[in-house]
């Protein structure tokens, strides 16, 4: 998507105040071609290996980023763009593309080497960080993202990629050797699992959906993707690099309602695995809905909820410097993202004092402005069910402490920061995945480690003090309840090397860029009796490369 106007970061000096009437851009500040032509069309999809138009229904896209009406009424959400509203019957043609591409394991892309399926993804990975400008602006005007955080995120995703590449090296050298063990020779090598279905999240429609994708397709896995809800339109610059990049029927890209399309994908029981970040009750949906689900391998990342505990002996401006970037980074719109906030009485009022001056001090504005840290919201009806949820605070005995809290213009919604919350308001249990800051204020260790328990949710916490023992003994005692305790630091995903999963309804599965291809790979031994005909017959199998399979070829 082309424009006339810069979308970087010093394309204005000041970001506008978020209550500023100027807030949203007027038609003179909206690129060009948004207005002429309506934005960016998506007019097929990516099946078998061809670019299919599509002749049905289409949907709007539409942008967090508003139009300022001359009449002074509400900020109008601009049309950016339209995609596909595919159905039933296109879904599956999509599905038949990579069910024979896979061809029960005997198809080109999973007979191929190790080396020859990386040479595909190091060209696609060319083909991605030239369209790097456009993700970025498709990345800002979707769904809101800043310049930098969208920057970020495609840095992000090509280092991944190459990461990935990387450890498949490493992993392809391991699986060459030969291990003899109560007298039986054998070697174990990773093999794809089939076809996989591949679904990311709206919040990082790029990284999180490739940290799947990517790791199923380099395994020799043919792949059938549907991109998010929101973040649809960033695909478009990238379809013609995934056709010319893998070859026909590997990787097929269709769009639509989930309901309309991957209901019958997962009734036809021709999916192998299910790749699906999003709520624990979507997916338990959807995989019920396979004939065969104990044949279903399954990689989840689901709801979080995730607290932050902060001790009576924490230093308090770390806390409130972690906990501020924790809960309203990219607005709290992440799954990692400190969902509510416990914090000791002795500190509480301190706390929430310090951390109501940190959010004014957040700059407000377009992802493009300088400096901005606070957004539009890209889910519609999103503004209404936060003020329902503020609503719901005061009525039980919450007030909103910093200046402005709660209060919107169009699709923004200016950080809520909630005190005191009690177990009685629908914040202190539901996951806002947005800008309302809930802080509970607790007594005794016992008080917090209560609320973990009960939790439906174990993906991550982080607990903020100083003295060790104390520190120690709710480790222990936390660690059985989340898949991972940050200490004095917000909760995150990175560093991609390290292993990303939960606990309870929070994720199935483990990711990380070693355990993705162990996630996307079965293992598959070939094993002898240790004879002397035995070993010669294995060694000419080796030594004359009679097979793909048994082999010590490895890459370095």
């Amino acid at each position: 998507m082309q424009s006339t106007k810069t979308l970087g970061p010093d394309s204005n000096e000041h970001a506008p105040g978020w209550s500023n009437p100027d807030f949203f851009p007027d038609e003179k500040g909206i690129p060009d071609k948004l207005i002429r032509e309506g934005g960016l069309s998506i007019n097929h999809a990516l099946i078998a290996g061809e670019l299919r138009d599509w002749r049905g229904p289409f949907a709007e896209v539409l942008s967090p980023i508003c139009k300022k009406t001359e009449d002074g009424s509400d900020p109008q959400p601009l049309v950016i763009g339209k995609t596909p509203l595919m159905n039933g019957k296109a879904a599956l043609q999509a599905l038949d593309a990579a069910v024979n591409a896979y061809g029960q394991g005997r198809g080109d892309w999973p007979s191929f080497s190790v080396a020859r399926r990386i040479e595909h993804v190091e060209q696609f990975l060319a083909e991605m960080r030239s369209h790097r400008e456009a993700v970025v602006e498709l990345l800002m005007w979707e769904i809101g993202k800043t310049y930098n955080d969208a920057c970020k995120e495609f840095d992000r995703t090509a280092d991944y990629i190459s990461d990935t590449i990387h450890e498949l090296k490493v992993l392809d050298r391991r699986s060459s050797r030969f291990e003899t063990v109560g007298g039986v020779v054998a070697q174990t090598r990773r093999l794809p699992v089939g076809v996989a279905l591949c679904m990311g999240p709206y919040n990082y429609p790029l990284n999180e959906t490739f940290t799947t994708l990517i790791p199923a397709l380099i395994m020799g896995n043919t792949v059938v993707f549907k991109p998010a809800k929101y973040g649809v339109l960033l695909i478009a610059p990238l379809l013609e690099a995934f056709r010319n990049s893998f070859p026909p029927g590997v990787i097929n890209v269709i769009f639509g309602r989930g309901r309309d399309t991957v209901g019958p994908l997962m009734k036809s029981g021709h999916v192998d695995m299910f790749a699906f970040i999003g709520t624990h009750k979507g997916a338990s949906a959807l995989k019920q809905m396979h004939p065969k689900p104990h044949r279903l391998k399954a990689v989840l990342g689901l709801d979080a909820n995730n607290p932050a505990i902060v001790l009576a002996d924490a230093d308090l401006d770390l806390a409130v410097s972690e906990c501020v970037a924790g809960a309203l980074s990219f607005n709290g719109q992440r799954c990692t993202a400190l969902k509510l906030l416990l914090v000791h009485e002795s500190l509480a009022e301190e706390f929430v004092s310090r951390f109501s001056v940190a959010v004014n001090n957040l700059v407000a504005g377009m992802p493009w402005d300088k400096n901005v840290a606070l957004t539009p919201l890209p889910e519609p009806g999103k503004v209404a069910y936060l003020r329902e949820l503020v609503k719901d605070a005061e009525t039980n005995g919450a007030a909103i402490v910093n200046e402005g809290g709660g209060q919107a213009n169009g699709t923004y919604f200016h950080p809520a920061l909630l005190y005191p919350v009690t177990t009685s308001m629908r914040i202190y249990s539901e996951e806002q995945f947005g800008p309302v800051i809930p802080v509970v204020a607790f007594r005794n260790e016992a008080e917090a480690i209560r609320h973990v328990r009960d939790s439906e949710f174990g993906q991550q916490l982080s607990i903020f003090g100083t003295d060790p023992e104390t520190m120690g003994g709710l480790i222990d005692i936390l660690a059985n309840q989340v898949g991972r305790i940050n200490l004095n630091g917000q909760c995150q995903r990175g560093p991609d090397t390290l292993p990303f999963n939960g606990r309870k309804d929070s994720a199935e599965g483990t990711l990380s860029v070693s355990d993705a291809l162990r996630v996307f790979s079965i293992r598959t031994t070939v094993s002898t009796k240790s004879s002397e005909r035995n070993r010669d017959l294995v060694t000419g199998i080796v030594r004359g490369r009679h097979s793909r399979t048994l082999t010590t070829d490895y890459l370095f």
